[in-house]
């Protein structure tokens, strides 16, 4: 699993304001972290998107459909009250499932 919020390389919000800019960079940074562990989009299963206004879900969801169009995966959109940066307006969480020669691995990563 990847937890994911929209934080910039420098460590700013990525896209204030814009929930699909952040939508895109908390799917870049899930991206990444898929890829360190071995897996990629198509190894995804389920996502979760957590947005403060569900009013706006539309624009999270063209993010995640330019990414996961082919894949597919559950999804379930979800509205909170605020995240730890007043800033931020949705965080995602991308959950995969990658095979293993030895049934005894796995591999969890949190992030950003």
């Amino acid at each position: 699993m990847a937890g994911t919020a929209p934080i910039a390389d420098d460590g700013a919000t990525a896209g204030p304001g814009d929930v699909y800019a952040q939508s895109v960079r908390c799917l870049d940074i899930a991206e990444q972290a898929l890829r360190e562990a071995g897996a990629t989009l198509a190894d995804v299963i389920r996502t979760r998107v957590m947005l403060v206004d569900i009013a706006r879900w539309r624009e999270a969801a063209r993010a995640h459909g330019e990414r996961f169009s082919q894949v597919r995966p559950a999804c379930t959109f979800v509205e909170v009250s605020r995240f730890i940066n007043p800033e931020w307006l949705v965080e995602f969480e991308v959950d995969a499932v990658v095979a293993t020669t030895d049934p005894g691995d796995s591999v969890t990563h949190e992030g950003p």
